[in-house]
């Protein structure tokens, strides 16, 4: 599994709770966020990428590669398909950028759930972009998604027969809010 899939981290929103910051380059123990996310699960994948829309050069300056929606305006579906287009594995490994605690053991979870893909549901619920998505199923039917203007993402998962995957006493986390911030010791400045 692993030879065939590609991390793709979210990082291409707009932050808007907290006055635009880019969530990627959040500190926490002076470790970006982006980075601590491509350090936990990039040695169980074949290749990273970067779904951003700024910042290209800070993320080539620590070796990632991004890429940037093709789509405007279309919420978590422009990332999932600039990564989908540009993965080069038949399986693609989601995470937000924002995720506060994962484990490395996500990916063999996930991929434990059988060849339609499947997605994470923590103790928070549905964490619909931690998700192991089935490339070759989920290029043509994520386009038909974003040309119909069906932007849901658990509607798309629906049409692709992906599962949930409960993760009992998991929590993700999140870092929406200055709250979030504080709570999880991140450096904002």
């Amino acid at each position: 599994m692993a030879a065939g899939t590609t991390l793709g981290i979210f990082a291409g929103g707009q932050a808007s709770r907290l006055g635009g910051l880019d969530k990627a380059w959040l500190r926490r123990d002076g470790i970006a966020q982006v980075e601590r996310l491509a350090t936990r699960l990039g040695d169980g994948v074949a290749e990273v990428l970067v779904s951003a829309n700024r910042n290209h050069e800070a993320y080539a300056r620590i070796g990632l590669a991004t890429v940037s929606d093709r789509v405007a305006g279309i919420g978590p579906l422009g990332g999932l398909d600039a990564l989908a287009r540009a993965c080069s594995g038949d399986w693609l490994l989601t995470v937000p950028v924002d995720v506060v605690n994962i484990n490395d053991c996500l990916l063999r979870r996930l991929a434990a759930c059988g060849e339609q893909g499947a997605w994470a549901v923590d103790d928070d619920g549905p964490q619909p972009l931690v998700a192991l998505w089935p490339v070759a199923r989920l290029r043509p039917v994520l386009a038909a998604a974003i040309d119909a203007g069906e932007l849901a993402v658990h509607a798309l998962q629906a049409r692709l027969g992906m599962v949930p995957l409960r993760l009992e006493g998991v929590r993700f986390g999140n870092l929406n809010t200055p709250q979030d911030l504080a709570n999880a010791g991140i450096e904002s400045g």
